[in-house]
């Protein structure tokens, strides 16, 4: 920034020129993707926006102020507490003036490397919604000028919440098909760790994302079918990530004061138990977690967990109030106690439904081998 300043000779100045570089990433970044280096592209796009703003005014003053920013070796200095320029840009990102949901999504779009699709996916919306969202964020920067600043001390933990979801949904978008996502989401979470120790939320985080990751060589089977826990070989777990993650949600729960991730890593780690898991143990958490998170996907995730406790009968009435008629998961939850209740036309159709909207190739597999086992095992029943 001091660059710019020496070069426009104002600080409001040279936050106009920082602002018209974000404004261009914006439109830019989409297309051509990030560089590799975001906040240098950042501060040279400002820079030269500063020096064609000199130029123009064509005053002395000025042309000297761009001569020296032209022959100024120095490398851009490092401002704020955020030293990864990618951590850094997430939270720049995050910024309170646009609507908590745009501002993930956007983040995602510019800096996580998801497409549209993938954004949509992940928040349950149809894509033309989600593309419609990152517009209208998209204007709103452009039209109020929201500047580019990178986050002081002061403004990370109001941004935290968001900076947290990014990581997430990156990690989760990764976990199949793109290891580097997922890579990079874990990083990110460790350094969150270290720039935030006293946030118990970005070590639940950090702890999940690592007792997920621990189970990504045991997930797929050989035909490339999804393989859920109870068919997983615990052999090709990785143990190191397992007990890293246990020893953070010990961490934790010794602090007392539970968030959403923090219970979702809780539970991650109950099913490293057994098998089987404490099902009543796993009952209490998502009970937990739907009052801090009251979301269609938890309930759905808490109605698997009743369906092991008291029967698929008790679970099925939960499944079926939910509005997630677009979500491959309700369908395929609803299809596994249709099956249980030996509901054979209705199972099968919500198989196929299932199958209709599953996101990639490994959950297809998975769907179209439990639905050729059901009718296998179906076929094979005596006639009565």
């Amino acid at each position: 920034m001091s660059v710019l300043v020496r070069v426009c000779g104002d600080i409001d100045t040279a936050e106009e020129c920082v602002q018209d570089a974000f404004a261009a990433a914006v439109q830019r970044w989409p297309v051509d993707g990030v560089p590799p280096s975001p906040a240098g592209w950042l501060i040279t796009t400002a820079r030269n926006r500063a020096i064609d703003r000199a130029r123009r005014e064509q005053s002395r003053d000025a042309r000297q102020a761009a001569a020296l920013a032209l022959s100024d070796t120095d490398p851009p200095e490092e401002v704020g507490p955020v030293q990864d320029d990618r951590l850094r840009l997430v939270f720049t990102c995050c910024h309170p003036a646009l609507a908590p949901a745009a501002r993930v999504a956007l983040t995602l779009r510019l800096l996580g490397g998801l497409t549209t699709a993938e954004i949509a996916r992940a928040f349950l919306v149809p894509e033309a919604t989600m593309a419609a969202r990152i517009t209208r964020a998209k204007k709103k920067i452009a039209a109020a000028r929201i500047p580019y600043r990178v986050p002081r001390d002061a403004d990370l933990p109001d941004r935290l919440r968001d900076v947290l979801a990014v990581v997430y949904l990156v990690f989760n978008e990764g976990q199949l098909t793109r290891a580097d996502l997922a890579a990079e989401a874990i990083r990110l979470g460790r350094l969150l760790v270290e720039l935030m120790p006293d946030e118990p939320e970005a070590r639940g985080l950090l702890a999940l994302m690592l007792l997920a990751e621990s189970r990504r060589e045991a997930r797929v089977a050989p035909d490339g079918s999804l393989l859920p826990l109870t068919e997983q070989d615990r052999s090709r777990w990785d143990r190191p990530l397992v007990d890293e993650g246990r020893a953070l949600v010990r961490q934790c729960l010794r602090r007392g004061q539970p968030g959403p991730y923090q219970v979702q890593a809780a539970i991650s780690a109950a099913h490293t138990d057994g098998p089987p898991p404490d099902w009543t143990q796993l009952r209490q958490l998502y009970d937990l977690l739907l009052t801090m998170t009251p979301t269609p996907v938890v309930a759905l995730n808490r109605a698997v967990v009743i369906a092991e406790l008291d029967g698929p009968a008790a679970a099925l009435p939960l499944v079926e109030e939910l509005p997630l008629e677009h979500y491959y998961l309700f369908h395929a939850v609803r299809a596994d106690l249709l099956r249980r209740l030996g509901r054979h036309p209705e199972a099968v159709a919500a198989y196929e439904s299932a199958l209709g909207s599953a996101p990639n190739d490994a959950e297809i597999a998975f769907l179209r081998r439990r639905l050729a086992d059901y009718q296998r095992a179906r076929d094979a029943r005596p006639s009565a």
